[in-house]
């Protein structure tokens, strides 16, 4: 049987498909801008029939139905990152949550930590050959999708086509579900265009050298730093994510990857977030390589870029350097992501440069503390901490005594907490 044959004897509705699930299944579902959401709809619909199956996934963007308290005892999702539409349920102790490096995310399931009986996943069609491409989402589907005992797929016409280590055989798929449906888009840049990200962003500019390899976290600031590196040189990108500002320093021949020391040549990636139009510009485009996240997530791998600069936020900063990035306090809001892997990357590259970007307040707080929140996790330790950056400027704390590290955060707090700052620096005697 030739491979189109294999296709054709796959293809079901998604509602044959998810009849593959079985109460006590554990199931990876596919996230970020590739939630199969025709397969997921479907799942949702089955979902009464089903007890205690649990849904293991990050970040996902689109409908939280299957996160529902109509789902409870049903569907039961287990997150390892906490995104805004699994949030509510992980506080109400409807969903999970399990604290992972990215880079060990789809080891959990590779090493059989926890085994999957399906995985949910979503394609763009078979090439000339029978092979299929993960599309926008490779890094932490793929070694997934290989560990379940059953692979159902929802191969789309409208899923790009990406290159690297991205692709599965038409043959390794038990269910196909065609569709024609646009991917979700989401633009990073529409979360906080003003004056204080503005200022934060030339402030890392302007520590970027001409070669140097770029990794941009979620967010607006690392989204906003790519529009001050027009006057850059042979810029790279080696990422756990891309947005659409790679596009326009691409085509103004700022981001040639010419110098990076580890994949000259190629933009690397693990995954895609952006509009349509970054959608058809990583279709086929042999600068673009998506690799698993367990390989591009490696602080090891990561450390073999020369002049690596890694870009990260924080939702406060202790004056002893901690970086607490996950949780408000003891309530958790995000997950680590990436940031561990690539802050301790980036400061063992040569002439590596990790920034934890920050504005100065949140809601009229200073997000610069004397102590982090009670029951607030570290993400960043003081130990692996570089550069500190907010709207009022740059303080390098690697190398630097308790005293010298409190100082310099002070002088990036907002003025008005300055003194407060102080006061209570010295009552801890850091001052």
């Amino acid at each position: 049987m030739n491979w189109m044959e294999q296709y054709r004897s796959k293809v079901v509705s998604a509602e044959e498909a998810v009849q593959a699930v079985q109460s006590g299944n554990r199931i990876f579902l596919t996230g970020n801008c590739s939630v199969p959401k025709t397969l997921l709809q479907a799942l949702v619909a089955r979902a009464p029939e089903l007890e205690n199956v649990e849904i293991c996934q990050a970040l996902t963007v689109g409908s939280a139905d299957y996160v529902s308290p109509e789902m409870e005892g049903h569907l039961r999702v287990n997150t390892m990152f906490i995104s805004h539409n699994t949030r509510k349920a992980v506080h109400e102790g409807r969903a999970d949550f399990t604290p992972v490096l990215l880079s060990e995310f789809p080891l959990l399931f590779k090493n059989g930590h926890l085994p999957l009986d399906v995985a949910l996943v979503h394609l763009s069609p078979p090439d000339e050959h029978g092979f299929c491409s993960f599309g926008v989402e490779v890094g932490l589907s793929k070694s997934a999708a290989e560990s379940a005992k059953i692979i159902i797929a929802e191969v789309n016409n409208q899923m790009p086509r990406t290159l690297g280590d991205s692709f599965i055989h038409v043959s390794k798929l038990d269910y196909i579900v065609p569709v024609d449906y646009p991917l979700p888009e989401l633009i990073m840049a529409a979360e906080g265009e003003n004056e204080v990200i503005e200022k934060i962003a030339g402030y890392i500019a302007d520590l970027i050298p001409d070669g140097a390899t770029m990794q941009m976290g979620i967010g607006a600031i690392p989204d906003a730093v790519l529009k001050y590196l027009f006057d850059k040189k042979d810029l790279g990108v080696h990422t756990e994510l891309f947005s659409d500002g790679v596009i326009d320093l691409v085509e103004a021949g700022v981001l040639t990857n010419a110098r990076k020391s580890l994949h000259p040549g190629k933009i690397i990636a693990g995954f895609i977030l952006g509009s349509r139009r970054l959608y058809q510009w990583v279709h086929n485009n042999p600068l673009i390589e998506l690799h698993r996240t367990e390989y591009v997530n490696d602080p090891f791998v990561i450390a073999q870029n020369e002049r690596m600069v890694a870009i990260n936020s924080a939702i406060e900063v202790d004056l002893t350097g901690q970086v607490c990035a996950d949780s408000i306090g003891p309530r958790l809001y995000s997950g680590v992501g990436g940031q561990m892997d690539f802050i301790y990357g980036a400061a063992r590259a040569r002439d590596g440069i990790p920034v934890i970007a920050l504005p100065s307040t949140a809601k009229q707080f200073s997000r610069i503390v004397p102590m982090l929140k009670q029951g607030a996790g570290v993400v960043t330790t003081r130990n692996h901490v570089h550069y500190v950056i907010t709207e009022y400027g740059v303080a390098y704390l690697y190398g630097k005594t308790i005293r010298q590290r409190a100082q310099a955060l002070i002088n990036i707090a907002h003025p008005d907490f300055r003194e407060e700052l102080t006061r209570q620096a010295r009552e801890l005697h850091y001052l």
